[in-house]
């Protein structure tokens, strides 16, 4: 499962890689290059690590559209299997600290989930 949910947390970042660009303008141009030789994992754990935000995730606060961001996705349920919980902490942190509601945009998404992620989802902890 673990290696399923590493592909599709990548094709994820790269999906919304094209809604930057297509709806706000913003090409992330080092988050791709991060994406192209790490992978979309271990490209987020390295932003997880750094302590503060980056540039992308300033300019996607001033657009409204923390949603997008790598510290959102991180969150989402199916992908708890790529981060530890200190990584995690960091990431509800920031997204928190920018007035971003964690706690609702879950809800939206685990309301929902990939079919990919679905049954995993219904299955007993």
């Amino acid at each position: 499962m673990a290696r399923e949910a590493e592909v599709h947390f990548h094709r994820e970042m790269l999906n919304a890689v094209e809604t930057m660009k297509q709806d706000i303008g913003y090409n992330p141009t080092r988050f791709v290059q991060m994406l192209a030789d790490q992978g979309g994992a271990e490209a987020t754990l390295r932003l997880l690590r750094r302590g503060n935000g980056s540039d992308g995730f300033t300019t996607l606060w001033e657009a409204g559209r923390l949603a997008l961001t790598a510290e959102a996705t991180a969150l989402l349920p199916w992908y708890k299997t790529l981060f530890d919980l200190a990584t995690r902490a960091e990431a509800r942190r920031r997204l928190s600290d920018h007035g971003f509601d964690v706690d609702a945009f879950i809800e939206r998404r685990v309301a929902h989930p990939p079919g990919w992620a679905a049954s995993d989802l219904e299955s007993p902890a």
